[in-house]
């Protein structure tokens, strides 16, 4: 019985020196260094010395050289034959397309008809009139009848003449029914089908030229020194993945007033008729004069307008700096050389730094 009361005490002893050892273990892991005096960690790059030339990227359309939508201008008719599909080739006055038009020839051949007929009588007054000019002397005409004969062979005349011209009309009403090629090319679209009806200026198929294309573009009103005639492009064609060089073939004198833009054009010679048309082109050229950069990676800088914001490495304290842009181009940036070459810019951490920290750089 004695013992028990030596046996609770030596276990609350035990704890007690358990309890000790664990404070004692958890106050080892306590940093007691504050963190603000630690040095942070992060990751720089030599900003490194580079030339730098504006690109100006803009989006084009490659268009042919002629492009004619055919079709009749001045009669309503069925299609009675279509002779070609999109990718013939055909050459000026080649007939691409006919339409039913019975009733237009039919109408300038009674004009024409009707037209002879004055031209009888006309004719048959007009000699009478000659003749009864030789009997007004002996005075068995009056001048009042040679008068109204002359009158009534102008009239006659003036009949005829009034309906050659609308014979005249009606045989181009037979002629628009003949729908041609304009211009040797090939044919693009087809609108319609034989037996659609077609009104007056709707097309029946599309004409293009395609041995020389265009590509058309428009840019932006201060953009406009910058496209002058004679300036290099590289050019890259989306349809076909092909990448050209050319020159500016031509610019608009002006803006269009209504989107304030420039239009450019630049040829490209297609002899093999390789280049489609209607398709996009992507453009790049470069604008200004090369100036003297420092060029950093795009990550290591955020961007406000015109100026970036970074951190640079200085004898282990990270150092603000606001550096003017100049532009940037696959992933770098390119900024005024306010900012040394070799400077270490930090990249990696920057996000938890402030001007003045000190820094543990790893290039």
């Amino acid at each position: 019985m004695k013992r028990i009361p030596l046996v609770i005490l030596s276990a609350c002893v035990l704890l007690l020196l358990a309890g000790a050892a664990l404070y004692a273990h958890a106050r080892s892991g306590v940093n007691q260094v504050a963190l603000a005096s630690q040095r942070k960690g992060v990751t720089v790059i030599k900003a490194e010395k580079a030339t730098f030339r504006a690109v100006h990227r803009y989006v084009g359309t490659v268009v042919p050289w002629l492009s004619a939508r055919v079709g009749p201008q001045l009669t309503a008719a069925y299609v009675d034959t279509l002779l070609v599909r999109p990718g013939a080739v055909v050459k000026r006055g080649t007939v691409l397309a006919t339409l039913d038009c019975r009733n237009a020839s039919s109408a300038a051949t009674a004009l024409r008809n009707q037209a002879r007929a004055v031209a009888r009588t006309q004719s048959a007054v007009a000699s009478e009139a000659a003749r009864m000019s030789g009997l007004v002397e002996g005075g068995f005409v009056s001048p009042d009848e040679l008068e109204q004969k002359k009158a009534e062979s102008e009239s006659k005349d003036a009949q005829r003449l009034a309906l050659e011209a609308q014979a005249a009309g009606s045989s181009l009403q037979v002629q628009d029914c003949i729908l041609k090629a304009p211009f040797d090319g090939e044919v693009m679209e087809r609108f319609v089908d034989p037996g659609a009806f077609i009104r007056p200026g709707m097309p029946v198929v599309t004409v293009v030229d395609r041995h020389l294309v265009r590509i058309a573009a428009d840019v932006p009103e201060d953009d406009f020194e910058a496209v002058k005639p004679g300036t290099d492009v590289d050019i890259h064609l989306l349809a076909t993945g092909k990448n050209l060089k050319a020159k500016i073939a031509r610019r608009a004198p002006g803006a269009v007033p209504e989107t304030r833009t420039v239009h450019f054009e630049i040829d490209l010679s297609n002899d093999e008729r390789d280049l489609p048309v209607g398709t996009t082109a992507e453009l790049r050229l470069e604008a200004g004069d090369s100036l003297d950069a420092v060029k950093v990676p795009l990550t290591a800088a955020t961007l406000r307008g015109e100026k970036a914001s970074l951190f640079v490495a200085e004898n282990g304290v990270a150092r603000a700096k606001t550096v003017a842009v100049l532009g940037e181009r696959e992933g770098s940036l390119y900024l005024r050389p306010q900012l040394p070459a070799g400077a270490l810019v930090v990249t990696e951490g920057r996000s938890a730094l402030n001007d003045g920290d000190r820094i543990e750089a790893k290039e």
